[in-house]
Parts: structure tokens; sequence; C-alpha cells
């Protein structure tokens, strides 16, 4: 038996933990790693305090809280109750990645981030971003962080502009910034919000395509596209799923495929959990550290 072991409790409000982050959290050097599922965020107290309070102070650097689900605001607010809930010198580490929606958006910015300033020679401030599948969790967490460096923000509903409209609106009352929100609902709309931005992100549900070859081709002002979607049809057709930085057929716009952002997110979230474990004090992981270790990993 290991002495001392490095526990991560990990806990969702779904039915089932990912095996996935089990075995990210596992391959990363955790010594156990524990589920607790259909967790409500009225339990998230209870359990960060027996957590803490079963093992002497010094041992809260060896203690882990991993925060999952599949919603991006109630695991922040998760995060933050855990935080409130620690009782110092009796703590934790938390690190908060619903359904790993904060280090793939972390990886899907930084690495489009890379392709801008290399063949650009620009940054986000200002540059026009369209997200669709922006109701998601990777494409809510992409879109605050794009936002947040000063991309100007538009989320695409496929199913009309009330959704997006929401997310736009819970964006604005969290972090202070301003995305935009606009109806995606028919073929005709999309083309001409691909045809309006510099940047599109597409993180629309796997095996949806969103973007067809004509719309890619017929956007002036488009400079990079990139894709989380893995499973075919990819979500812009013509863009490769090992791309990254290099042409759409037929077109002058940069792709960005799911191989490539999903090679800095394995990194990222691995990153995170070994920094948790090789931390000398406790820590708290969201977006904002993914993307800050993201950034370094692409550089």
């Amino acid at each position: 038996m290991v002495a001392d072991p490095h526990i991560l409790h990990m806990v969702t409000p779904l039915k089932h933990m990912s095996p996935f982050d089990v075995n990210m959290a596992l391959d990363a050097g955790y010594d156990a790693a524990i589920p607790y599922t259909q967790v409500t965020l009225a339990e998230t107290q209870g359990l960060v305090q027996d957590a803490i309070f079963s093992r002497a102070p010094h041992m809260g650097v060896r203690t882990g809280l991993f925060i999952a689900g599949k919603n991006a605001t109630l695991a922040l607010d998760m995060l933050q109750t855990a935080r409130e809930s620690l009782v110092p010198p009796f703590e934790l580490s938390i690190f908060a990645d619903p359904a790993g929606s904060f280090t793939t958006a972390a990886a899907m910015v930084a690495v489009v981030e890379k392709v801008l300033a290399k063949e650009f020679s620009r940054d986000w401030m200002g540059t026009s971003v369209a997200i669709f599948g922006a109701t998601g969790v990777v494409g809510f967490s992409a879109a605050v962080i794009a936002a947040l460096e000063g991309a100007s923000v538009t989320l695409v509903g496929h199913d009309g502009v009330t959704r997006v409209q929401a997310a736009a609106d819970e964006i604005a009352a969290r972090f202070g910034v301003k995305v935009l929100a606009a109806d995606g609902s028919s073929e005709e709309r999309k083309a001409a919000i691909a045809s309006e931005t510099e940047v599109v992100f597409s993180a629309a549900a796997a095996g949806v395509q969103v973007l067809s070859a004509d719309m890619v081709r017929a956007s002036d002002d488009l400079l990079v596209a990139a894709d989380v979607n893995a499973v075919p049809p990819a979500g812009i057709e013509g863009l490769g799923i090992a791309d990254n930085g290099v042409p759409i057929d037929g077109t002058n716009v940069l792709g960005v495929g799911p191989l490539a952002i999903g090679d800095i997110k394995y990194k990222t979230q691995a990153g995170l959990f070994r920094r948790m474990i090789e931390a000398e004090a406790v820590v708290a992981f969201d977006f904002r550290d993914a993307f800050a270790l993201a950034r370094t990993l692409v550089a």
C-alpha cells in the first residue's frame, strides 16, 4: 500500500463518471481515483468537508477534487462551492473540466491562436469569431476564452437564436464580456455568418456537418476554421482530421482539425492533473488555467 497516497475524488452530476477522465487521472499519477455520481450542487460542501477532515492538514496537497459533468456553469458553481467549503488548514486541490470541455476549448483556442500569429501576424484582439455548436460545453467555454482575449465572438444557434442568446446573457453576467447571438437555423443563414467572420470554431455534436465546402469557399474574410469533431462527416467539409494550419481543399482558409486540437487537449488535462499532484500548496484550476497551459504547449 502506498504511504500517504494521492487520492482524487471525482464528482459528476451525471449517472456515470467518464472513463476517459478516470484513466487520465490515474495515468497522470494519482494512486486512487474514486467516482461519485449524480452529485448535486447542494451536496458538494458535504463531500468536500468529508474529504478534508478525514486527513491531516498537511495531506491537503495529496487530496484532490475533480468536477466533471456536461454543464460548464454548473461545474464552475461546484468549483466555487468547493472552494468556499474549505476550512484552512484543512484544504484540497480542485480541478473542473466538465466533459473535458475546458481543456478541449483551451486547446482549440490556443492552437488557432498560434496559426493566427504565425500566418497572419495577429492575435485575438478584435478578431471576429463565429462558434457553431455554441450551446454545448466546448463551444460555450471557447466563447468565454476568446472573448476574454478580446475577440468579437458570435454564438450561432442551429435551432434559432433563443438558446444562444441565453448563453450570451450568461457569459455577460458571469464573466463581464459581451458576445453576440445569431440564428444559424438555415443553410443560408450559416453561409451569411461564415462569410462575415475571420475565425470559425465548429463544436457541434459528433458526426454533424455545420459548414459545407461551398460555404467555406464563399467566405472571403475567413482566415482559419477549426473543428473538434473527429467522427465523420467532418463538422467543416474538406477539413482534414490532422490539419494544423494548412489550407482546406480548394480554399485559402487554414484548417485546424480534431487531432491537432486533441493532442494539446490531452497534454493540457494530463498536465493539470500532474500539477495537482506535484503542487506544494493546494491549487484550483478552471478553463483559465487550462488555456494558460495550452498556450505554453503550442508555443
